[in-house]
């Protein structure tokens, strides 16, 4: 029992360390059309990210592959019930995935400029549908005492908190790559960047507080775990502010890490609010617990004992690779500034 809770706390790190680092991904494939005048800027934005994005992704396939590995009961219903939208998630990612390489590669401004915008669509498209998946499902679905999904239907997806949850997702997603622009290009980008945020802030403001007062009222977050909800609910307030302040004092590196740390606090609210539940049901008594959808207790400690040696190793990568990709990017004579 106390590895299965282990494994269900390291998906959740595993999901908040993905949309730390490929939430900026995201934003800043939204900023390519928002603040960007031409082509050369597009491009330009598109490689801030380059040497980043595909190992970013790869957070999200480790914590599936957790997920199925040591609690195969909730990946198994997870993934049966929302079989279509996340065949739409992946759609979106990979379109975006492609993109980098076609963009690179198209001969023609009008074939370039093609891929641009399904850079955008891809980045605008991947966090609305996955938060938007998980929003729908901290609501609860109608499950059969084997965990299946029986008589789903499209309101139980597609809901004013579902489509809140996703529209936040865009926008925690967005402002979190235009704080990472902030830090990686040079000339006017950054200050168009900062400008956007100035705006987009107060409106993050608004869609937490209409989103909270959707969980509160649509999900039983608050009725089992008010006190922790509630402090989870403060903090990611709290992390917004604190991005808030960065960019009003100028500050990106308090900024891009208040907006990443608000997308993972996200996470944070839906891992605790589901506990001791991978999957709720609206039909009484179907919850799936995570004593009943783990792995056996031998394949749980091998799990372990692997993921202790390779974790640190993969984390010290993370941290190097990062470090070797610090120089800003001029938009205008496809350089870094040193």
């Amino acid at each position: 029992m106390t590895l299965s809770i282990l494994w269900f706390c390291i998906i959740g790190l595993l999901f908040a360390i993905f949309v730390f680092l490929e939430g900026f991904d995201f934003g800043v494939g939204m900023a390519t059309r928002l603040i960007a005048h031409d082509q050369e800027e597009r491009i330009a934005i598109q490689s801030s990210i380059g040497p980043h994005w595909d190992g970013n992704e790869t957070w999200l396939v480790t914590a599936g592959g957790a997920m199925f590995a040591s609690l195969p009961l909730w990946y198994a219903s997870l993934f049966s019930a929302y079989y279509y939208l996340l065949m739409l998630v992946l759609t979106a990612l990979i379109i975006r995935g492609v993109s980098f390489e076609f963009t690179k590669h198209a001969t023609t401004k009008a074939g370039k400029n093609f891929w641009l915008w399904l850079f955008f669509c891809g980045s605008f498209f991947a966090p609305f549908l996955l938060v938007m998946m998980l929003t729908s499902m901290i609501q609860g679905i109608p499950l059969n005492a084997n965990g299946d999904a029986i008589g789903l239907g499209f309101f139980d997806v597609v809901n004013w908190l579902s489509l809140v949850g996703g529209v936040a997702g865009v926008l925690l997603s967005l402002v979190h790559g235009l704080n990472f622009i902030r830090l990686r290009m040079s000339g006017d980008l950054p200050d168009r960047a900062r400008n956007m945020n100035k705006i987009l802030y107060p409106i993050l403001f608004a869609g937490e507080v209409v989103f909270a007062l959707l969980v509160i009222f649509q999900t039983d977050f608050f009725t089992k775990k008010f006190v922790s909800s509630l402090i989870i609910t403060l903090l990611i307030v709290l992390f917004s502010v604190l991005g808030y302040y960065g960019v009003l004092k100028d500050r990106a590196g308090w900024s891009f890490v208040g907006s990443g740390l608000s997308l993972s606090a996200v996470i944070v609210l839906i891992f605790n609010g589901m506990f001791p539940r991978v999957m709720i049901s609206t039909t009484g008594g179907n919850d799936i617990l995570i004593k009943n959808a783990a792995n056996s207790q031998y394949t749980l400690t091998v799990m372990t004992i692997v993921a202790c040696i390779l974790v640190p190793i993969v984390l010290i990568y993370f941290i190097w690779s990062y470090t070797l990709f610090t120089k800003k990017i001029n938009p205008k004579d496809n350089t870094v500034k040193y």
